[in-house]
């Protein structure tokens, strides 16, 4: 084959390049997500030591779910479309906690700032999943019998 032979791989202009920006700015959406998370893990720390024998458990599970949620954003981080199930799972738990908080208005204690936090989580998570085409996930996924 002679060395000028034109190449079989063909890249658009809209191709592998733009898709690697694309999954670049997913990936440091969801790493932002995971800082967050991280954050509210520490945040919550105060709240567990300090909670009485009536809130103890609540807070502790609050703690944990900031934890699990770092954990699920980082797993996103390393194959946005590897987890099918995973991304509409974390977003419909996000856009959920943000209605929640909307629905629960100024007369509960804390909807302000959830409504404020999981709202921004939801439309990173959206933004994320849209760039970098979470939900292909869907058309790699095996069941095994």
């Amino acid at each position: 084959m002679p060395a000028h032979a034109p190449s079989l791989h063909v890249e658009t202009g809209t191709g592998t390049g733009s898709a690697r920006i694309r999954d670049r700015v997913a990936r440091a959406l969801l790493v932002l997500a995971a800082a967050g998370a991280v954050a509210a893990v520490a945040g919550a720390v105060g709240a567990v030591a300090d909670a009485g024998p009536a809130t103890r458990m609540v807070e502790t599970w609050r703690m944990l779910g900031f934890g699990v949620f770092a954990g699920v954003f980082l797993l996103l981080v390393y194959r946005p479309r590897l987890y099918a199930g995973i991304w509409e799972l974390a977003i419909l738990n996000k856009l959920g906690l943000t209605l929640a908080a909307l629905s629960f208005g100024s007369g509960t204690d804390g909807a302000g700032v959830a409504l404020i936090a999981d709202g921004a989580v939801t439309l990173i998570l959206l933004a994320a999943y849209v760039l970098s085409r979470g939900w292909t996930a869907w058309s790699t996924a095996r069941v095994v019998a």
